[in-house]
């Protein structure tokens, strides 16, 4: 399906792309928040059905089950656990070892004569798998799935099983569902995992399932009665080997369940031996006689071994196939199971596929899903299970083929990889949470973009909008403005659209720290940050138009994470140093410094009060237009060229609009008390910010202007950053 593959191929958004405007404050598509569950009927009580009630309880939701049948009993005798889908028992909870579940050890196969045609150990080949493949009897598999369900032990409210509760009518769109007995029962999910014979499905579409020109004998018979018999003992004497013994047109497979204590036997052939009739059910009654009539020209050893079976228990089954269909939901229906892909037994993929839906459903559908997201959410599970298991179900059709050329149509374990290597739970789970990120094309992406969206300052980790204004957020503020040389200036400026607004040869620039203290993002902590701030320079653009403002060349940051968030998304010149703030009553004391390594002292004195409301304008009191960065991403494996390099501004006009931040005190320092020492030092102290620091030191300082600190309430946020051109 489009939206899995697209999603999985990483077509979601990667980076901050300019789509559409992001969800309203305190909204994300990201998070499931309703807060009453949904209500789920579930129509059929088979292994699909039960599972589909085991995932969705421990979601939260209230589920209810129908099942036609009085005692809600699975039918047939044996099933594959493949690692895929016994991978599923085992995150409910269930391990089937516990009630006769035993493993696959061999696979071996003769022609119709007895002659070994392959025999296949797959005690080692199994170790590849993280959960192990075990042969294990339907009914002791559907008991336990049945309690697990049902019972009030476990995580979430029990599932309602209803018996004898015939489902005769169906409303996809209202979610009504009426019985036979005349109730009529609302649902917010309707789930038809009601089999081959699915009423649900013709509320989709009215497709009607079609021999595929085989039918099945199965019947049970213990390994002890093989055991007893000389001629019999040898094909069970490998425990936990399936056999198989092929002709042209029919075969038999036998493997043991139960703790290899009992055989299960599938005994496929052309229908017409044994479904002569149009009026013949497709699970009726057969007989040993007729068994052996079918296989009369096979191995004389596994006919003894099927005449010794109790007669009253061998069925034939008509093995049914059914159109593909386009869709397996409508409203608030969905089909599960058999209802949607109904399987041929060849390679014991049915069962495992219903158990695979209900995976996928369950992570679809968690806890706090709302009513209203049920359709678009039916349709995801709908494409992320509709490709594998049309392609399981159509690898089984093939295996059930008619001998080629003396050999079976396919080998049983070509796609073992596809069949074996894949679970439900984390394939979906991986499926959806892209969706969901998908559906906020403005989250904020940081390496490594693995892990999904990443929170930060502006927006948290689903995508919501964090408010600049909270009321505890606090800021200290440390600045001095300083008269300085404009052509020393020049040869920090990043390119040549860059230059001064003035020809003066003096130049003015302030070097400013804020300490930002209780925020929520954070943690409630904070961090501090140190930049130089060039006032009057021109950025020119290609139009010929310009803005003049304040540039920022470097901004040292005492916290990695806000570094990695400013530098990515707003493209701020950011570089990781330790930052201290001493405030007294009268004094400042700022320090910079890499690993003991002090390369900055910023000092004010004599500090007084002063009126708040004196406090106006932007850093270093500039009508500017606003903060000039230069942004440049380097290109991997190409030193010296860049990946993407461009201009950014932060207008102050929409900064105000975004940053709400309020003054509540004032010190103003007499300019000859400020004092600003930055020393370069060298690259042994500082190797990675020698170089910036060596320039820094060379910045001359003819005359301090104006020293100051202030503090408030707020944050001001940058978050208005965008590309000049």
């Amino acid at each position: 399906m489009n939206t899995v593959k697209a999603v999985l191929n990483g077509h979601a958004p990667t980076t901050n792309g300019h789509h559409e405007e992001a969800p309203r404050d305190g909204f994300s598509p990201l998070v499931d928040e309703y807060e009453t569950p949904l209500k789920i009927a579930i129509v059929g009580a088979g292994i699909g059905g039960l599972s589909a009630a085991i995932g969705l309880r421990r979601n939260g939701h209230e589920v209810e089950l129908y099942e036609q049948s009085r005692f809600a009993n699975e039918t047939g005798a044996a099933v594959h656990l493949a690692p895929n889908s016994n991978g599923i028992l085992r995150r409910f909870g269930i391990y089937a070892e516990q009630f006769g579940g035993n493993p696959m050890t061999h696979l071996v196969e003769f022609s119709m004569e007895g002659k070994l045609m392959q025999k296949v150990d797959l005690r080692e080949p199994n170790k590849r798998w993280q959960h192990p493949w075990l042969l294990v009897h339907r009914v002791s598999l559907h008991d336990q799935l049945k309690k697990l369900a049902t019972s009030a032990e476990g995580e979430g409210s029990r599932a309602k099983l209803s018996t004898a509760s015939k489902v005769i009518s169906i409303d996809p769109e209202k979610g009504t569902l009426t019985l036979e007995n005349g109730e009529t029962k609302t649902a917010d999910v309707i789930v038809g995992a009601d089999g081959v014979y699915s009423l649900t499905r013709k509320y989709i579409k009215d497709v009607k399932p079609f021999s595929s020109g085989k039918a099945a004998f199965r019947f049970l018979i213990p390994r002890s009665v093989a055991e007893a018999d000389p001629v019999t003992q040898p094909l069970v004497a490998d425990k936990g080997a399936l056999l198989m013994w092929y002709s042209d047109d029919r075969r038999i497979v036998m493997y043991p369940c139960n703790d290899n204590e009992m055989l299960n036997f599938v005994c496929i052939h052309p229908d017409t031996e044994s479904h002569a009739a149009k009026s013949d059910e497709w699970n009726k009654q057969a007989s040993i006689e007729q068994v052996l009539k079918v296989y009369d020209r096979f191995d004389p050893a596994i006919k003894a071994l099927i005449s010794k079976v109790e007669p009253s228990s061998v069925k034939v089954w008509q093995l049914l196939d059914m159109e593909t269909l386009e869709t397996w939901t409508k409203g608030k229906l969905v089909l599960l199971g058999d209802a949607a892909h109904p399987f041929t037994p060849h390679q014991g993929q049915g069962a495992g596929q219903a158990m695979e839906d209900a995976a996928a459903l369950t992570v679809v559908l968690p806890r706090g899903t709302a009513p209203e997201a049920v359709a678009e959410r039916l349709k995801l599970y709908e494409e992320i299970r509709y490709e594998r298991a049309h392609a399981i179900q159509d690898y089984s059709r093939k295996a059930g083929q008619n001998m080629v050329a003396g050999k079976p149509a396919v080998d049983m374990m070509q796609y073992t990889n596809y069949n074996f290597g894949h679970d439900e739970f984390d394939h979906a789970s991986n499926v959806f949470k892209r969706w969901k990120w998908a559906k906020n094309p403005k989250m904020y992406w940081r390496m490594p973009i693995a892990f999904g969206p990443f929170p930060g300052p502006r927006m948290d980790a689903y995508g919501r909008r964090r408010l600049a204004d909270g009321p505890t957020r606090r800021f200290t503020t440390t600045s001095i403005k300083f008269k300085t040389s404009r052509t020393f200036l020049e040869s920090i400026l990043p390119t040549s659209q860059f230059t001064f607004a003035c020809a003066d040869t003096v130049a003015t620039a302030s070097f400013s720290v804020t300490r930002l203290d209780k925020m929520a993002w954070l943690g409630g902590q904070g961090y501090t940050h140190l930049g130089l701030y060039v006032h009057g320079v021109r950025y020119t653009k290609r139009d010929g138009t310009s803005v003049t403002g304040t540039y920022l060349p470097i901004l040292f940051e005492s916290l990695t994470d806000p570094i990695v968030s400013g530098r990515e998304e707003l493209g701020m010149p950011k570089l990781f140093c330790d930052i201290e703030m001493h405030n007294r009553s009268a004094s400042c004391l700022v320090s910079a410094s890499w690993r003991g390594a002090t390369f900055a002292n910023l000092s004010l004195s004599g500090l007084k009060e002063d009126d708040p409301a004196t406090e106006h304008g932007t850093i270093g009191g500039e009508a500017d237009y606003g903060i000039l960065v230069y942004r440049y991403i380097p290109a991997v494996g190409e030193p010296g060229k860049a990946d993407a390099e461009y201009a950014c501004v932060v207008p102050h006009e929409e900064e105000a609009k975004v940053q709400k931040s309020t003054v509540e005190r004032v010190w103003r320092a007499d300019p000859g008390r400020a004092k600003v020492d930055v020393r370069g030092l060298d690259w042994d102290a500082l190797p990675t910010l020698h170089h910036v620091t060596d320039v820094l030191a060379k910045i001359p300082v003819y005359e301090v202007l104006a020293a100051k600190v202030v503090e408030g309430r707020g944050v001001p946020d940058v978050m208005a950053a965008r590309r000049i051109e």
